[in-house]
């Protein structure tokens, strides 16, 4: 008989915290105190949602959170129960990754390349993603999609990410509000030359991601690179930069998991960022790049979800969500003179974007093929990310400094020596390992490089990393 178990809880929604997070915190609670045990039952979503009066899908979103972070799983056709073995208490999965460690498998020939941090297409909804583009060619209406679509992309679809943004990131956004793009790197490039003009100053994060960096310079504005730390971007910094210059137009940040150091803002220097832009008229161009692949105990919502903050540009992708060659990006603003201009030009340069695909992903999130793969990639990066970091303190701690990232696909790596870059990069390479030089990060001296691990087996992780930890012993 399943043990009965009553949610003894009320809602506050004055709270900053989203409702499906004060719902997995409650279980949590009473996990933690004792009084749910490992194996019993929780209500079913339905019955909770009645319970609490809210909408069915806020608490199947708790569940997800509780799924993630370990707490309950899922047993098909059965129930949610509370897990035998409680995120804290992993020993299982220590032993086995010592066994591995022990038995590195060492393999020859092919270059192992440490991009940016892409995922790994292997576990992409390939199947999925194909069998609903061929599905789309089967409906009746087919031939309305077969004319020009909207510039900012097909409605329904939009209507679908706002949905996605505003439940998920705690955004306040509508499908008027978003533009649909190929790939992330084509907002910037849109939301620059709309946004931007010769003489305008950009404030970036140094290091940083210089595709973005480009996009702005080809607009004609200038970059002003401040440096980062522990906390992210140094608001300190930002502060002297505009009283010393009137044309700062916008500020590029990447607050959730800084691209390539991997920190995120902390909270006072959100605000702070957010009453500075207010004060001066700047448009805070936020990249999401990765939002999708959180592990830790929270996800972290974005700067574009306070209702404080009067102009900014939210950017994001479905390319590491669904498949990294599926070129789907987006960006959200609520400045509809900025809106426009970007619908303008994108008429200029692509009319419209791929309706069919659109349509395709539409097809895969209302089924739940979407939320499904995220689940299932979490849970595979998350074991992966713990792998390499058994890797990293047994060939690298007394080598170099490094952290255990509580999401994305990626450490930052940083010697405790400064070493000859050009030297360390060709000698990996001589040992078919290819790693990004720190100089693609900024245009000064950073010693540290980003070491992703979503489309690297462990095989090549395990003998990769004993290769690196040797040619920094060698330029130590």
């Amino acid at each position: 008989m399943l043990r009965p178990w009553k949610l003894e809880f009320e809602i506050d929604k004055k709270l900053d915290k989203a409702v499906y997070l004060q719902i997995a915190d409650t279980i949590i609670a009473d996990i933690r105190s004792g009084r749910l045990k490992p194996s019993d039952t929780l209500p079913g979503s339905r019955n909770l949602a009645t319970m609490l009066k809210i909408n069915r899908n806020t608490v199947v979103e708790a569940y997800q959170v509780l799924m993630n972070e370990e707490w309950v799983i899922s047993k098909e056709r059965k129930g949610i129960f509370v897990s035998d073995q409680l995120p804290a208490l992993h020993e299982n999965r220590t032993e086995r990754l010592s066994d591995a460690l022990d038995h590195p498998v060492i393999t020859h020939g092919a270059i192992v390349n440490f991009d940016d941090g892409h995922p790994d297409s292997k576990i992409a909804p390939v199947t999925e993603l194909a069998r609903a583009y061929r599905q789309i060619f089967g409906i009746k209406a087919k031939w309305q999609m077969m004319g020009y679509g909207d510039e900012h992309g097909d409605i329904e679809f939009r209507k679908m990410i706002s949905q996605m943004l505003n439940h998920q990131r705690g955004m306040q956004i509508n499908e008027q509000e978003i533009s649909i793009t190929r790939g992330s790197q084509m907002a910037m490039f849109l939301t620059a030359q709309s946004l931007l003009t010769s003489g305008d100053y950009v404030i970036v994060e140094d290091p940083g991601y210089q595709p973005a960096w480009q996009a702005f310079e080809y607009s004609g504005a200038q970059l002003l690179p401040v440096s980062v730390d522990e906390e992210g971007i140094n608001v300190q910094a930002i502060e002297k930069l505009l009283s010393q210059h009137k044309n700062i137009k916008a500020i590029y940040i990447t607050p959730h998991r800084q691209y390539p150091t991997m920190v995120t803002l902390s909270l006072s220097r959100r605000l702070r960022l957010i009453e500075l832009a207010n004060q001066h008229h700047i448009t805070i161009i936020e990249d999401d790049y990765d939002n999708e692949f959180h592990f830790g105990y929270r996800p972290i919502l974005p700067l574009s979800s306070f209702p404080e903050l009067n102009y900014y540009v939210y950017v994001g992708t479905l390319s590491k969500v669904v498949a990294p060659a599926l070129r789907i990006g987006y960006l959200a603003t609520k400045n509809q003179d900025l809106l426009q201009k970007i619908g303008s030009l994108r008429k200029i340069i692509d009319v419209h974007g791929d309706v069919i695909m659109e349509q395709a992903v539409l097809q895969l999130i209302k089924e739940g093929a979407v939320k499904k793969h995220i689940r299932k990639a979490t849970a595979h990066y998350k074991s992966k990310r713990d792998f390499v970091y058994n890797l990293l303190n047994k060939y690298m701690k007394d080598l170099a400094h490094f952290t255990l990232p509580e999401g994305g696909l990626a450490f930052w790596i940083v010697p405790k020596t400064i070493l000859d870059w050009d030297k360390a990069t060709s000698l990996l390479l001589e040992k078919n390992i290819k790693i990004i030089h720190p100089k693609q990060y900024s245009r000064n001296h950073v010693n540290g490089f980003r070491l992703s691990y979503g489309s690297v087996s462990e095989e090549q992780l395990e003998q990769s990393i004993q290769i690196i930890a040797e040619v920094f012993t060698q330029l130590s």
